[in-house]
């Protein structure tokens, strides 16, 4: 995709009083006005254009029964080997389920099922291997609310049929042909993630223009090519994919001008927890933290999400981010 030279893009600065941002609780007075090439500029909310006024502050329709009120929490659940995280802990279905079952209690919102490793330098999984690592798993969510996290259209059919309240794919439907259809016909919410290049190279040499702006770009032309084969706009949510083909710097970038995403008119969904960013900025002079030791880190992030507006943080530490949005709430 070729970027527009001459696009302006409108990020909500100032959070505080002024126009409600997306609808929700927060507010903004001020933009921050970013064109390509050329230094950034600020000027009043009431300035800015009608059309990109309104992206910025319609409220989002509510998605699945999750919470308006405050950033819905999104407990992650791997049954996979080899995630970058939990190294295959919930694996098996008896350990899955319990998991599970314990994040819903813990007062996850929204459960990720995911039983294919999208991590760096993870290489794909069959459809069938995916299906038999959720074999013994799905039957288990009934009465929870959760999402499958998969680019595979027929697991994510599999998955419709046995409850799933969304879709969440880090190709944002450009991995499988029938998934745009699919979940057009099905009606489902789906979450768009960026990425660049694929779970297995997207790490090597990642490189943008300007990270936040391409990422704007690509992000808005998914959304309007999932609509123009049936998805219903309100049935999105955006994730600039934090750690998928993004260096230090593209996250840094993205995580800074995060409210500039509120421009896309869809929900957002910030899933920072434990990455490898948090690991590198928390070890200093050069050390890394583990993932099983970025809780702080994680915790900082979601409340930065929180406090630019996101609307979902997908996080693996369900209790502590849901006791740390609980206090966010009670005193922002």
């Amino acid at each position: 995709m070729a970027a527009d030279r001459d696009r302006l893009y409108y990020r909500p600065i100032a959070l505080g009083d002024g126009l409600p941002l997306a609808g929700g609780p927060l507010r903004f007075a001020r933009l921050q006005v970013l064109e390509r090439g050329r230094a950034p500029r600020v000027i009043a909310a009431e300035a800015a254009p009608e059309v990109a006024l309104r992206a910025l502050t319609e409220a989002r329709k509510p998605l699945a029964g999750l919470p308006q009120d405050r950033p819905a929490v999104m407990g992650i659940l791997n049954v996979t080997p080899d995630s970058f995280s939990d190294g295959g802990r919930n694996h098996a279905p008896e350990a899955a389920q319990a998991a599970a079952r314990a994040m819903a209690a813990a007062g996850a919102d929204i459960l990720d099922i995911g039983a294919e490793s999208t991590r760096p330098g993870a290489a794909p999984v069959s459809l069938e291997e995916e299906l038999a690592r959720l074999g013994g798993v799905l039957p288990a969510l009934d009465g929870l609310c959760w999402s499958m996290d998969t680019r595979k259209a027929a697991v994510m059919a599999a998955a419709l049929d046995a409850g799933a309240a969304m879709i969440n794919d880090v190709s944002a439907l450009a991995y499988d042909d029938a998934a745009p259809g699919l979940a057009a016909a099905r009606g489902c919410p789906v979450v768009l993630m960026h990425a660049q290049g694929t779970p297995e190279t997207m790490q090597v040499a990642p490189h943008y223009e300007d990270a936040l702006l391409d990422v704007f770009d690509w992000l808005a032309d998914r959304i309007a090519a999932c609509e123009a084969a049936g998805i219903a706009r309100a049935h999105i949510v955006a994730d600039p994919g934090i750690g998928f083909g993004k260096a230090l710097e593209h996250n840094l970038s993205l995580l800074r001008g995060l409210t500039l995403l509120h421009g896309l008119g869809v929900p957002l969904l910030l899933g920072a927890s434990r990455k490898a960013l948090i690991g590198r900025l928390a070890g200093g002079a050069g050390a890394s933290v583990a993932p099983e030791q970025r809780l702080p880190g994680s915790l900082a992030l979601a409340l930065h999400g929180a406090a630019c507006g996101v609307q979902m943080v997908r996080v693996h530490d369900v209790a502590e981010t849901v006791q740390a949005l609980r206090l966010w709430k009670a005193v922002v």
